[in-house]
Formats: C-alpha cells, sequence, structure tokens
C-alpha cells in the first residue's frame, strides 16, 4: 500500500484498486494474464498467485510484512512468475482456486495463496502467511524455498499432485445427483436454523458471526407459510442484536462485515455494498412483517450512508470501505472516553457515554465502540432528539479523521444489489430519495457497462469497463430490474430484465446438468468452468437466477422461464439435501414456486386515487409471493370496471373476478 518502491511494477496500469495497492511492490507482479503463463513455460518457473481484495485486513497484512520486503520480493522474482488477482473483478479465478483451498487446507480465505505450473494446474494452496515461520506455522520465505527447490529435484511428485487436484475438482463440479427440491429439505433448513440460533444474541453459532441476510429472508418466507412464531422471533432477535452491537455504525451508520465476538460488539470494521444492501433489504421486509419503527429507522439509516457515502456523481455505487486507517484497523470508528467529553462536554458527553457504554476501560484495545448491548431502551435511542443531535456532532468531528481507503470501482453485480435494495424500500417506505439513486444507478449501468451488442460487463472505474460479465452480474441487476418496475411500473425496466434474461440463458445456462454456469460461453477457459449453488456471503447466482426467472415468467407471461427453474429444481436436490441450511436463498426461490403465488394485475392510471390506495395495501404488508404489474386500460384485454382502478388477481392457475372496491381488494390480497 504504500510507494517506497520508487519504480512501479505492471499493475500500475490497471485500474483495480486492489492492484494499483501493489503497484509499487519491489515484487515483480504480473496481472491475470497471457504474458504472464508465457513467461512462466519460457522460463520453465511455477505460477505464485495471490487472490484478494482491497479492503482486506489480512491482504494489507501479508503485504507490509511480504510483499514490500525485498527479502522475499528477491525469492520471487528469481524463482517464480507472480500473480496479482483481484477476486472482486475475477470472481470465476477466485472461485476455482478457492475451492482448491477448501479441498486441500479445509478452509479458505484471503489473502488466497495458490502456486500452480504454467498450465495453471495448482500443486499448492493456503491463505495468510507470515514472512517468516513460527509456532510451528510455515513462514512464506521457507514455503517459496521448499517448493523451488521441489521444483527443482522432485517435480514429479508436484504434477502429480496437480493431477490429482485437477481429478478432484472435477469430479466435484461434474458431481450431480439428480434428484428433487422437497419441502422435507425447508424443514431440515429451519430446523438447522433453529437448532443452531444464539438465543441470547441472536444469529447462528458462536464466533465469528456474520449478518446472513439471506437467512432472514428465509425465515421470514418461512413463516409466513408455516405460521412458526419461534422463525419470526429468530428473525426479530437476530436484527435487533446486530444493531445494538458495534457491528453496526451507530454515528455515521451502515453495517461492517461481521463480527469477531457472539455479542455482535467488535466487528471487522470493513463495510461492503452487498452486505449493506442485503441487509436493507431484509431489514425493509422485517418491518412489513412485524410493522417494528425501528427496523424501518436502519432501512432508512443504510439507505442514507450508502447516498452519502457510496455512490458517485455518476450514480454508481461504489464497493468497499476498509477496516484500517492510518495503519490501523477501526482506527476511524472507535473512542476514547475524555475525547467523547471534549466534544460534547460535560452533560453532553455523560448523555452519550451512558447510552453507548462509553468506559474509561473501553472495550476494543483500550478504547470504545459505541454500542446498544447493555442498553435495554435501545429502540427509544434514535427517537431521542438530545442524542441525535450528539450523534451528529461526532459524526461532524469523525469527519475530520483519516477516513478509511474507498474502493470506488462499480461492480455490475453488487450494483444490482443494492438497485433491489433502493428500489424495494423506496416503494414500502414512499423514499422518492431512495427510488431516484436505483434509476441513476440502472442508467449508469446501462449506459456505461452494457456494450452495443447487449453484454453486460462486470467493472467500471475511471471511464474504464472491463470484464465479461458473470452469472451474479446478470442474475443480480435483473432482481434490480424488476424490483424497479415494481416501484414505479415503468416498462422499460420489465422488457430490459427480460431482454438481460433471455441473454443469461445464452451465456451461462447448462441444458445438459441445469443450472448455470459462473462466466459465459464467451469467457476465458479456466481449468473447470464451474458452478456456485451454495448461498454463502451473498445468494449464489443460480439462486438469484431461479428466484428471478420466476418473477419474471409471472410478469411476462413467459412460461419458459418457471420451466428452466423447475429443471434446477428436479436436479440439484442432491446437492442441497445434504445441507439445505447451506441453500437458504435457493429454497426461498422453492417456496415461491411450490406454494402459492399470486399475480396482482392492477388496470388504471398510476396517479389515481384508487390506484394508490391498492399499492400501498400491497406495499405495506409483507408478500414475497406477489408479482404486481400496472396495466392501461385495454392492454392484454385487461380492462377497467366503472372507469376505476381495477384490481385482476390470480392465485397459482386460477384468477378471481375484477375487484375495484378497496376494501374486497384488501381483504383478497391480505387472505392471499
Amino acid at each position: 500500500m504504500t510507494d517506497n518502491h520508487l519504480v512501479p511494477n505492471r499493475l500500475i496500469t490497471e485500474k483495480s484498486p486492489y492492484l494499483l495497492q501493489h503497484a509499487y511492490n519491489p515484487v515483480d507482479w504480473f496481472p491475470w494474464s497471457g504474458e504472464a503463463f508465457n513467461k512462466a513455460k519460457s522460463e520453465d518457473k511455477p505460477v505464485f498467485l495471490s487472490i484478494g481484495y482491497s479492503t482486506c485486513h489480512w491482504c494489507h497484512v501479508m503485504e507490509r510484512e511480504s510483499f514490500e520486503d525485498d527479502e522475499v520480493a528477491d525469492i520471487l522474482n528469481k524463482h517464480f512468475v507472480s500473480i496479482k488477482v483481484d477476486r472482486e473483478e475475477r470472481p470465476d479465478i477466485d472461485h476455482i482456486y478457492m475451492e482448491v483451498c477448501q479441498l486441500l487446507t479445509g478452509s479458505g480465505g484471503w489473502p488466497l495463496t495458490i502456486i500452480m505450473t504454467p498450465d495453471k494446474e495448482p500443486f499448492f494452496a493456503g491463505t495468510y502467511f507470515p514472512k517468516k515461520s513460527r509456532y510451528g506455522y510455515i513462514g512464506l520465505m521457507d514455503l517459496l524455498c521448499k517448493i523451488n527447490e521441489t521444483w527443482k529435484n522432485q517435480r514429479d511428485e508436484l504434477l502429480r499432485s496437480a493431477d490429482s487436484i485437477i481429478g478432484a475438482l472435477s469430479k466435484e463440479e461434474g458431481e450431480e445427483d439428480k434428484s428433487s427440491i422437497n419441502e422435507d429439505m425447508i424443514q431440515k433448513a429451519y430446523k438447522s436454523l433453529s437448532g443452531s440460533f444464539d438465543e441470547k444474541y441472536g444469529g447462528m453459532g458462536t464466533a465469528p458471526k456474520f449478518p446472513m441476510p439471506h437467512n432472514i429472508m428465509f425465515l421470514l418466507r418461512y413463516y409466513r407459510i408455516t405460521k412458526t412464531e419461534k422463525a419470526l422471533q429468530m428473525v426479530i432477535k437476530t436484527l435487533e442484536s446486530m444493531y445494538r452491537g458495534g457491528i453496526y455504525d451507530h454515528i455515521g451508520f451502515g453495517f461492517s462485515r461481521y463480527s469477531t465476538d457472539k455479542k455482535w460488539l467488535v466487528p471487522h470494521f470493513e463495510k461492503m455494498l452487498y452486505d449493506n444492501a442485503l441487509l436493507m433489504y431484509a431489514y425493509t421486509e422485517a418491518y412489513q412483517a412485524t410493522k417494528k419503527a425501528l427496523f424501518k429507522d436502519i432501512a432508512l439509516q443504510i439507505g442514507e450512508y450508502i447516498l452519502r457515502d457510496m455512490t458517485s456523481p455518476m450514480g454508481g455505487f461504489y464497493s468497499a470501505e476498509d477496516a484500517d486507517s492510518e495503519g490501523e484497523e477501526g482506527k476511524f470508528y472507535i473512542w476514547d472516553k475524555k475525547e467523547i467529553y471534549d466534544i460534547l462536554g460535560e452533560g453532553g458527553g455523560e448523555l452519550f457515554c451512558k447510552a453507548y457504554n462509553i468506559t474509561d476501560k473501553g472495550n476494543f484495545e483500550g478504547k470504545n465502540i459505541p454500542n446498544l448491548i447493555e442498553n435495554e431502551s435501545f429502540e427509544k435511542v434514535y427517537k431521542d432528539e438530545s442524542l441525535t443531535a450528539l450523534r451528529n456532532k461526532l459524526y461532524e468531528y469523525r469527519e475530520r479523521r483519516e477516513h478509511p481507503f474507498k474502493d470506488d470501482k462499480i461492480l455490475t453485480s453488487w450494483n444490482g444489489l443494492m438497485i433491489a435494495a433502493m428500489a424495494f424500500s423506496g416503494r414500502v417506505f414512499d423514499n422518492i430519495e431512495f427510488l431516484d439513486a436505483a434509476k441513476k444507478a440502472v442508467d449508469f449501468i446501462l449506459m456505461n457497462l452494457r456494450r452495443q451488442d447487449g453484454r453486460l460487463l462486470a467493472r467500471y472505474r475511471e471511464g474504464s469497463a472491463d470484464h465479461l460479465g458473470y452469472l451474479d452480474d446478470y442474475a443480480f441487476f435483473i432482481w434490480g430490474l424488476i424490483e424497479l418496475y415494481q416501484a414505479g411500473f415503468d416498462e422499460r425496466y420489465i422488457s430490459t430484465a427480460a431482454e438481460l434474461a433471455d441473454d443469461m440463458l445464452k451465456l451461462f445456462y447448462d441444458k445438459e446438468q441445469k443450472g448455470f454456469f459462473i462466466y459465459g460461453i464467451d469467457g476465458e477457459k479456466l481449468i473447470t468452468r464451474p458452478k456456485e449453488l451454495y448461498d454463502g456471503a451473498m445468494p449464489s447466482g443460480n439462486s438469484v437466477a431461479a428466484l428471478t426467472l420466476l418473477k419474471l415468467s409471472r410478469l411476462t407471461d413467459k412460461n419458459e422461464y418457471e420451466d428452466i427453474v423447475n429443471d434446477m429444481f428436479q436436479s440439484f436436490g442432491g446437492k442441497v439435501g445434504r445441507y439445505p441450511a447451506g441453500y437458504t436463498y435457493f429454497l426461498s426461490a422453492y417456496m415461491l414456486a411450490a406454494k402459492e403465488s399470486m399475480e396482482v394485475v392492477l388496470v388504471g392510471k398510476r396517479e389515481a386515487k384508487e390506484t394508490s390506495e391498492m399499492l400501498r395495501i400491497v406495499n405495506d404488508e409483507f408478500l414475497p409471493h406477489i408479482a404486481i404489474s400496472l396495466k392501461k386500460n385495454g392492454d392484454n384485454n385487461y380492462t377497467m370496471l366503472d372507469d376505476k382502478t381495477t384490481a385482476y388477481i390470480c392465485r397459482g392457475y386460477s384468477c378471481s373476478k375484477p375487484i375495484k372496491d378497496i376494501d374486497e381488494f384488501s381483504k383478497a390480497i391480505l387472505l392471499g
């Protein structure tokens, strides 16, 4: 992250903020390229591949310890060809080699360290390595020297290892147990989540704890269908506890990546766009389901943070904010008690410190992370005008600190998630600012990240759009377009969503084994062509593709979309059945398909009073099974009754008589 090494390496011409952070390392880095692999072949050297991202704390640590170090650089430059990859720009590469790491070590993470042949075949994998060996763990220098020695003298051993890894990887990618998703898997997923639920602090398991918003969404849908009260209580407890903890930025809003402890107190301080998008969506759904004002407040505050700090002047949303500032993790976010008294005065300082558990001892390395874990009046805090004024003072003071690094690249996939969140929250809370932000982001992507031939690209930064879009780019952006259509009924959004869905099927769909590949038929051919179904930090591209195709089939009357999703449900039961709780978003899609869905067509003018009243009924309630559209009188044989906005409601394959009465409409919707 420093430029002490005055001569830049090849990464200086890249756009990725992560690669640029390494541009002045003494390591002779290459970006992933034919040039790098050709050099490895011609010089008969193994390839050292390092994968990370710009806001990754341990990536920074490994850089400071090793990649900025002349001794390490000397070994790498003499005996290896070194390649740096930004995992957020190349999720295809990251996915394949992360699978290798998990196969070999049983775990994964970033920085990801891979050593492989010039033919891209890996024979060693790990994550972070210190420069020197310690406490029984091998250091990077010793590792590199050992592998160099083996490469020269016992290469057959490494090549056999690479063949074995490729074989295992190919077997895993090709492993398909062609059985169907079924009701039992939904029950097993719920029981698994319920069994690991932390009754005291919410969330699943102990530490570290991740928000996993798609689990929240699954539980809300499970509650709506089964009326299992515990499912709703798990949602409420988790969402309240995350907000109360230090994982939530009580001064400037927005959520950090995850909590290092079970109380949600000490976060890993980086903030990611995708986490905040999915959490904004989940808190909005939870508000619909519970009517708790707190959940609305949190969703609105996340939106405020994104619009203030994470939105480019052109309308796209930035990717992330770092955990570190001034070389220290969390420094931007933590407080000394005396400092707070100096800023707020005696009375204000005492009030704030009592509310947010600020002590002389501190709760993080002698300083304080503001939190409401011990504050039983936590729901009243944001309604307290005195505390709001004090928070604003601290926010203004904090703004003068050195800010964490901001990764300002704009990713189509993550923007799709935030567009979905802004559009959904915008219509539920009647927030014009959110809806405008969603529209501007869509316009930005269509103008800057879609080629003239219609092909989506994955990343934009500083005037340059690069990398063919992946499955996530298509699936997540289509989700955003559907939400924006349902927020305002602009036909342009639903027609674009259908165009992109057709392209997604052409580029990524596996007609033989079903489901979608990560990269397209026109993408770079890597050692395998994987699919991702597992819902990890985000829902998988396959899960979101399934849900969006189901919704599109109902909004566009294209039944072929639903047929494709049903084929997926028939094909992936074996995989899902082994651990249903790992596929909660995919199971949410199955619940939409298997349980009675509802299509609502309103016929009338958008500005009509009756239209607004009907839409308010829909937007106020938690109705994830509804696909709603607005038609003009006479469109597709839909007509108004008595010149009033008229609703046509269909459940499953049965439609009721047209409804123009508001009370009758409300009863029909709520019964559905």
